[in-house]
């Protein structure tokens, strides 16, 4: 296990849009901007256990995410990891509506149908130059 230190921490605390890939069943990449937070040492994002994501993290847990600086695309962190947890319920809704404040201003707007995920980093890489 790789830990998100104290210079890759702030890519996923703010407001940056990450991409997050999974592995669809015929091994090939599937990759789409999300909002990501942390929550105790993992990557959290939220989707819909129905979604082609979710589909795909309950056949493959592994996913990649990446994230640019705003003020800077050659400032970048790459997390490759495995979703070791996945949290639904009041637990679930508590993280979810954190990481839709920090994006919106309000809770996530859509009550139904979200599931958290937790990615456990396993090779962390960040960059910063320019």
């Amino acid at each position: 296990m790789s830990t998100l230190t104290a210079d890759v921490r702030p890519f996923f605390e703010g407001t940056k849009v990450a991409h997050v890939a999974t592995v669809l069943p015929d091994g090939s990449p599937h990759s789409v901007p999300m909002w990501v937070g942390i929550h105790h040492d993992c990557i959290a994002f939220l989707t819909s256990p129905d979604s082609v994501k979710g589909r795909n993290l309950a056949q493959d847990p592994r996913v990649a995410v990446s994230v640019t600086a705003n003020d800077n695309p050659n400032s970048m962190v790459s997390v490759r990891g495995r979703v070791v947890e996945t949290l639904d319920g009041d637990d679930g809704w508590a993280v979810i509506d954190e990481i839709a404040r920090k994006y919106i201003g309000a809770p996530y707007p859509l009550r139904t149908d979200r599931v958290l995920y937790l990615v456990e980093p396993e090779r962390v890489f960040a960059q910063a130059f320019g």
